[in-house]
């Protein structure tokens, strides 16, 4: 297994890398909403939403959504990210509201109840705001492109981290309800890991020597929270007794179990970037 995910993020990692640095941000954005929104697809399995063309109109709306925050932020000179920055101080409030449903784990869990809605809800919490995130990190001027880099870089280098970290010394377990094989000895590993990707790539992004500790505080919050963010989809698939959200990338499982640190981190990155002013 651990063959085929290196095999799988050698393939992916190289084309993500280039379409960051190198596509236009509305080329991007476009791109990174298909992503996103299979994501969402296996969000709404995880709500256990069965039936296909209740997942199809869920899907539409949330397509809209993101639509509509795009028509609403043109003007005459071009696009005004008032809308976006908006959506990305939700989306950060929703993650902190996140780590209150982890503390407790039978909360929406019986689907025969109104469990879906608050699912669903969090879904759309959870996924626009990080897509409204990444297309304001991305369009920031001068170096948008390279903090976008640097945003993803530190979450995947936590993610990486905490893995092997996990594997060579992990003893003492995180959330053995929600998740039984992440360990505090992970988390560290993860944050450690996240740390030194973010003081090595911010000069990349235009930071300079005095403004690193900022970086370096708002990466480690950003890590954090995709913790959370990954904790939460774990606790979908526990409630649903899933083990992976999808089958789509070889050793990965599904596009959610790729991007549920990453739709947690952004939001939070992005606006510790705008009040730290870096």
């Amino acid at each position: 297994m651990t063959r085929t995910r290196v095999l799988a993020a050698l393939v992916l990692t190289p084309i993500a890398i280039a379409a960051i640095l190198l596509l236009p941000t509305a080329w991007l954005v476009a791109l990174a909403a298909i992503v996103f929104l299979a994501g969402l697809w296996e969000w709404f399995r995880l709500a256990d939403i069965d039936d296909t063309l209740a997942r199809t109109v869920l899907l539409v709306v949330n397509m809209a959504l993101m639509v509509a925050i795009v028509w609403g932020s043109r003007t005459a000179d071009g696009l005004s990210y008032v809308l976006l920055q908006i959506m990305i101080v939700v989306g950060a409030a929703w993650w902190l509201l996140a780590m209150l449903w982890l503390r407790h784990f039978d909360f929406a869990s019986n689907h025969e109840t109104h469990a879906r809605v608050f699912k669903l809800a969090a879904g759309t919490l959870a996924i626009v705001p990080a897509w409204c995130a990444l297309a304001v990190l991305h369009g920031s001027e001068p170096d948008g492109h390279r903090w976008l880099f640097v945003a993803l870089a530190i979450v995947w280098a936590a993610d990486t981290g905490a893995y092997f970290a996990g594997r060579r010394f992990g003893k003492r377990k995180l959330a053995p309800r929600i998740s039984p094989n992440k360990t505090v000895e992970g988390l560290l590993g993860g944050v450690a890991s996240g740390l030194v990707v973010a003081l090595a790539f911010a000069p990349f992004a235009g930071a300079t020597l005095r403004e690193l500790p900022a970086v370096a505080l708002v990466a480690v919050v950003a890590v954090l929270f995709s913790v959370v963010g990954d904790l939460f989809e774990s606790l979908l698939k526990r409630h649903v007794g899933a083990k992976d959200s999808g089958d789509l990338i070889p050793g990965h499982g599904g596009v959610l179990d790729r991007i549920d640190g990453v739709v947690a981190a952004l939001p939070v990155f992005a606006l510790g970037k705008a009040l730290m002013g870096f």
